[in-house]
């Protein structure tokens, strides 16, 4: 891999034109739009595509179509498969621009978004609602996302405060706080299953993943967090180039290294937490996605980013879609299907390649 000091972008991938990644910016955005359709149109109840298509076609602003369908089918079509296509496609864009983020802070091609602790304080969070001998329901959903979204912010704040040294952040030290603190809440998770007794099977399946009680009020919580989030990162996409060379340099290069490490870590930790706190820790996507990307398209942030986006929306979808379909009226995990499923198309990738691209 080599550097051209007037782009600060790294060269020497399949498909590295500017052209070529706008082209396929285009065209991963259609083909996302067709998946969900695909992915709405797909259930117990059979439901004709075209017929999916123009009830998702008449909610749009100006766009009146005659009704040809059951109110029915309009009401499975639109308030239970749709929030789940569109929260699987914010998770999945969210997983994987909070890997590739972590991989290019950290210089690390087998960092993810759970590297410094996210999963395992969330993990925590969740168990500790399971076991609550109280219930509370507020705003759609109950206390578990709510103590998941907290144990996921609190244990990434205290790798923080226990990696940070003076005014400086020092990235092996917060990679090693960060394993530290996730085993000892791992152990903790461990402990509490065990002596969970009949919730025991609930956390289990809550700790492998699953979008099966998606509602539309848990996507306008998430929503925010993830725009946001993912915004900040890609608006910093060039400066996250630019660390790539060595801190000193982008130092040098008047680039406030520490600052924009505190900002990247919150964002992509926020839109993490934001994430699991609903649908559970979903694993493998983080780091499948961004390396899939990186070798296809390359490792400029400004590109890398957004394709991960809309290729990490796209493969959690189909992902979700499989686990619902596959082996019907059963839910698969969706933590099983990503693994199965993300692990042969890397390899594969790594076959083509013959080398890691970073």
């Amino acid at each position: 891999m080599s550097f051209d000091p007037k782009s600060i972008e790294p060269t020497g991938t399949y498909f590295s034109g500017r052209r070529t990644r706008l082209y396929s910016l285009l065209g991963l955005s259609i083909l996302l739009a067709a998946v969900a359709v695909l992915a709405t149109s797909v259930g117990s109840v059979h439901i004709p595509l075209l017929t999916t298509f123009h009830i998702l076609l008449d909610k749009l602003p100006f766009v009146d179509i005659a009704q040809t369908w059951q109110s029915a089918i309009a009401t499975i079509v639109l308030e239970i498969r749709l929030p789940r296509v569109i929260l699987a496609g914010l998770v999945g864009a969210a997983l994987s621009t909070a890997g590739a983020t972590y991989q290019g802070l950290f210089r690390n091609p087998l960092a993810d978004p759970y590297l410094i602790g996210v999963a395992q304080g969330a993990a925590l969070g969740a168990v500790i609602g399971f076991l609550l001998p109280v219930t509370w329901h507020g705003f759609g959903f109950n206390i578990i996302p709510i103590l998941a979204f907290t144990g996921a912010l609190v244990s990434t704040a205290t790798v923080y405060s226990l990696a940070r040294v003076g005014k400086t952040l020092p990235v092996t030290t917060l990679i090693l706080a960060g394993v530290a603190l996730g085993a000892l809440l791992g152990s903790i998770v461990s402990y509490l299953i065990i002596t969970s007794g009949e919730a025991m099977h609930g956390i289990i399946f809550w700790l492998m993943g699953s979008f099966s009680l998606s509602q539309w009020s848990e996507i306008r919580v998430v929503l925010p967090y993830v725009a946001v989030g993912t915004g900040v990162i890609i608006v910093l996409a060039r400066l996250l180039n630019v660390i790539q060379l060595d801190e000193e340099q982008a130092q040098q290069l008047g680039v406030n290294v520490e600052r924009l490490k505190l900002i990247l870590l919150a964002a992509a930790t926020l839109i993490t937490a934001a994430s699991v706190a609903f649908v559970g820790t979903i694993g493998f996507v983080g780091i499948i996605i961004p390396h899939a990307v990186r070798m296809i398209w390359g490792a400029d942030h400004r590109f890398l980013l957004p394709l991960s986006v809309l290729t990490g929306a796209i493969f959690m979808i189909l992902a979700d879609l499989v686990a619902r379909t596959a082996l019907a009226p059963t839910e698969i995990p969706i933590g099983v299907i990503t693994a199965i499923c993300g692990a042969p198309f890397f390899l594969y990738l790594l076959r083509r390649r013959r080398k890691v691209i970073f």
